[in-house]
């Protein structure tokens, strides 16, 4: 593969062939929330997520990844725009204590789930990537301790796909709302990127303050999964902080 996490391929060395990971507003970040700014002029934000008839699910050989039929809708908060769902993924580390990609006053979590909405006036989720508002990704920080009911279907899901690079398609009815915590009117947000390759900063981030919990063989299921990288599983995908250089990040609370 052209990229991944180990060390002769990870994200010390995606800028060589990627140069956009080398630019000024790449994510993840650390949040520190004593430097926020607080936007009172934050409208309320909008989760309009219905159920699907199905949904993809796919071994990408460096992670677990869930396509949909993209009937799913976000606005408001930060937004000027309508976004459609388009999929969601997951990021996690070698162990229970370490694998979200942003963290919060150097509090890392253990996983962490990313909704990838893209802008509905551009006709293709490829043209979206190309705009600075093309995309908006909502980021759940996900704790170890007890077992979620919602995401026990997708660990079902990811045992269909254990081989680097399968997928499957599953007729079952699934609302992503369910993979929310109770409330997302307090967040964090900030202008950044992809956080894997190509790194393009098209993104409008909104970090849930509110986290969500997996039990801890919920976890292990995804770190189960088999990687494209020289045999083994997936133990770890998350990319490491990059710096906030100029920019600013906004609380809605």
């Amino acid at each position: 593969m052209s990229w991944g996490y180990t060390k002769a391929n990870g994200p010390s060395t995606w800028a060589s062939s990627f140069p956009g990971a080398g630019g000024a507003a790449q994510s993840p970040i650390d949040i520190k929330t004593n430097k926020l700014k607080h936007d009172g002029g934050l409208a309320s934000m909008a989760v309009n997520y219905k159920a699907e008839a199905q949904y993809t699910a796919t071994n990408t050989g460096t992670g677990f990844k869930v396509d949909l039929q993209n009937v799913s809708e976000l606005s408001g908060g930060p937004l000027n725009a309508s976004y459609k769902l388009v999929q969601f993924h997951w990021h996690w580390g070698p162990s229970d204590s370490a694998g979200s990609e942003h963290t919060i006053n150097g509090k890392q979590y253990a996983a962490e789930l990313h909704l990838v909405h893209s802008n509905s006036k551009y006709s293709s989720f490829s043209e979206a990537v190309s705009q600075p508002d093309g995309l908006a990704v909502i980021a759940v920080m996900i704790e170890a301790g007890s077992a979620n009911q919602a995401f026990q279907e997708m660990v079902d899901a990811s045992k269909k796909v254990n081989a680097c690079g399968a997928t499957c398609s599953v007729k079952n009815s699934f609302n992503p709302s369910v993979l929310l915590p109770g409330s997302t009117s307090e967040f964090y947000t900030y202008h950044g990127s992809l956080s894997t390759p190509p790194c393009s900063e098209c993104v409008q981030w909104i970090v849930l303050s509110n986290s969500v919990q997996y039990s801890s063989g919920q976890l292990s299921a995804l770190r189960s999964l088999a990687s494209c990288e020289a045999g083994g599983c997936i133990t770890t995908n998350c990319r490491p902080v990059m710096p906030l250089g100029g920019r600013s990040v906004a609380a809605s609370f």
